[in-house]
């Protein structure tokens, strides 16, 4: 199958408005911080929602849009996706992480403990989808492989976490490893497999964060 092709939408801006619509984004994403401290206020459902449609409008290999967001709002499966977190934490802090991934993690002040996980209003897992699954006329099974699917999820996931930032909200990108138990409690198919897992919500009124600074420019981008 060939997808004919039709023109790009696309209207010219002005430099000047360009470059004030760069800065003001610049401005806005240079606030972004990951935030442990939520409030348990309720949050408009279609902000949520906004935000995953953005997110799967990102691009992705070969069209194939290889991603799962499952939102989770009811208290007893928050409750068990921070019990099963905490337990994986609390291995991985106390037994599994090497003394040089500690000593990075020290100066942020994080552990095993993820209150957050119950407190936001709302968890976000994105999934990515390793390959297609189907069945054919006869009930076989059939797989069809996905391409760059890493790569493509993470660029979702960007698009997600950008357009919950633009709508006012807090985030937290949370990896418990392994992650597994997510696939479990949410009965996601054998062909997805936890990518991220992020609270949602306000955050709290008494919130801090660690005061860290982001690299300079010229440390990060190089002309040639």
């Amino acid at each position: 199958m060939h997808y004919p092709h039709i023109p790009l939408a696309y209207e010219r801006r002005a430099e000047a408005d360009q470059l004030s619509a760069s800065r003001d984004f610049v401005a806005r994403m240079a606030t972004r911080r990951s935030v442990r401290f939520f409030s348990s206020e309720p949050v408009a459902p279609e902000l949520i929602t906004n935000a995953i449609r953005c997110a799967s409008l990102a691009p992705s290999g070969a069209n194939q849009q290889p991603w799962h967001f499952v939102v989770v709002t009811d208290p007893e499966i928050k409750r068990q996706i921070r019990e099963a977190a905490e337990a994986e934490e609390r291995e991985s802090y106390e037994h599994r992480m090497p003394p040089e991934w500690l000593e990075a993690l020290a100066p942020l002040g994080t552990d095993w403990h993820k209150e957050f996980l119950e407190v936001a209003p709302y968890l976000i897992v994105v999934f990515r989808i390793d390959y297609g699954l189907s069945e054919n006329e006869t009930g076989e099974e059939i797989k069809t492989k996905h391409y760059y699917v890493q790569e493509s999820v993470g660029i979702a996931t960007g698009f997600l976490l950008a357009a919950l930032h633009l709508s006012g909200l807090a985030t937290l990108t949370h990896t418990p490893s392994p992650m597994g138990f997510l696939q479990s409690i949410l009965g996601r198919p054998k062909n997805e497999r936890p990518f991220v897992l992020i609270p949602v919500g306000l955050p709290a009124a008494d919130a801090t964060v660690p005061d860290i600074t982001k690299k300079e420019l010229d440390e990060v981008m190089v002309v040639k």
